[in-house]
């Protein structure tokens, strides 16, 4: 196997690891820097964590000062009204750096890398114009501001999100035609982009679980009178479907189950999220280190998803911890799943809410299902499985590479100071 020198550019580093994208990126870079030279580089708020385990999936890891406005702040609020007069999506110019440019290319001036990887869409408003990359695109973004213009409920959200969205399809349209290929997270997303951006060739990579990590003790039995949604609570798909689920679903639910309790464990809960724990059957976590003891103790895994894209992580870490799992199509989108096999399937509140009652109720049926989705995932979804297919791809893309550094090589002198 040739061995590939790679600069990965991310907007920010892979720990504390919360939220889907970085669950994929950390498992198959983790992988891939037992045989290739990986330089991580990547905006970062200065949390020591970051940088003290970048050891585990990069070589070298190369940090740009940079504190995101957090969401609902002034400083948030303030740049999204600039955004309604810039030609830039919000979402893109809120993580545009100089320093970052800046860093880039004089790494890229020091270093003869084989390849750059753009992960994600937003870090390539941060690349040199004339700079061939890879991006790997974890969601179709325009496809997700679209359908937040459709749900919008009153006229303003809806005429921003939809400015937005044409904004965002633009800008995601010139940088994949700009990128010299494009890497998508499932088939269905591929297909997107190649009808949307103008791209002919579109490879894709499974979404993988490490199983293993995620099973269930023996010991543990879920509570069947409890649903659980797991998921970061700051990401705007999640607190839509939460919120739809909540008024439109959980009422349902209970009129069946009086006493069935709802479970919201995540990162950084949204006010909206938040004033739900008013209801005392209705538990909002916050922040958490570790997703499996819920996983293990709940009786039904929701994925009430409407809008965004790419590939939910959650359903095959809910089918490898032993989980029932409910969603709607969006949630499950792209994902080599079968309904009612391996999950039920439902977009409507009554669908939705009848398919949660008749698994909390069955504990035979919940067992079959639970059963054939672990099967599935133990056999056909593997982090190295997944890793494997975006190696092939790189290796491909990059014929003529030299052999990679040994990773007891010390750096070069002469790359940029600022390198952490």
């Amino acid at each position: 196997m040739v061995a590939v020198k790679i600069l990965w550019v991310s907007s920010g580093f892979l720990h504390p690891t919360t939220r889907g994208g970085q669950i994929r990126t950390l498992e198959m870079l983790r992988r891939l820097r037992l045989r290739h030279e990986i330089h991580y580089l990547a905006l970062h708020d200065g949390r020591p964590e970051a940088l003290a385990r970048s050891s585990e999936y990069c070589f070298k890891a190369w940090p740009v000062p940079f504190v995101l406005a957090a969401r609902g702040s002034a400083r948030f609020w303030i740049q999204t009204a600039f955004g309604l007069f810039s030609g830039l999506p919000v979402v893109i110019a809120r993580k545009r750096s100089r320093a970052a440019r800046h860093m880039i290319e004089k790494l890229l001036q020091a270093e003869p890398f084989d390849v750059v990887v753009c992960d994600f869409l937003s870090p390539t408003v941060n690349l040199p114009s004339t700079q061939p990359f890879v991006l790997f695109e974890h969601n179709v973004e325009s496809v997700v501001w679209r359908r937040h213009a459709t749900s919008a409920q009153d006229p303003f959200r809806r005429a921003f999100f939809r400015t937005q969205a044409e904004r965002v399809l633009a800008f995601e349209r010139a940088a994949c035609q700009r990128a010299s290929h494009v890497i998508a997270v499932s088939e269905a997303d591929a297909g997107l982009l190649r009808e949307l951006c103008g791209i002919s060739h579109v490879p894709a990579v499974p979404t993988g679980v490490d199983a293993a990590y995620f099973s269930r003790p023996a010991a543990r039995d879920g509570d069947a009178s409890s649903l659980l949604f797991a998921g970061s609570m700051d990401w705007m798909p999640n607190i839509e479907g939460v919120l739809w689920f909540v008024r439109e679903v959980l009422p349902l639910v209970r009129r069946r189950l009086p006493r069935c309790s709802l479970t919201i464990a995540g990162r950084r809960p949204a006010p909206s999220i938040r004033a739900l724990a008013a209801d005392p059957l209705l538990h909002i976590t916050g922040t958490i280190d570790d997703m499996r003891p819920y996983l293990w103790g709940g009786g039904v895994s929701i994925v009430p998803i409407r809008i965004g894209s790419g590939t939910r992580l959650k359903i095959y870490e809910s089918m490898a911890a032993g989980i029932a799992v409910v969603s709607t199509t969006i949630g499950a989108e792209g994902l080599d799943v079968s309904s009612p096999d391996h999950i039920r399937i439902a977009d409507t509140p009554e669908g939705f809410a009848s398919a949660c009652v008749e698994l909390l109720t069955d504990p035979e049926g919940r067992a079959r299902q639970t059963a054939a989705a672990l099967r599935l995932v133990r056999e056909r979804f593997s982090w190295p499985t997944a890793t494997n297919r975006f190696e092939e791809i790189l290796v491909k893309i990059c014929p003529g590479a030299t052999r990679a550094r040994s990773t007891d090589e010390p750096a070069r002198q002469r790359l940029p100071e600022s390198g952490g």
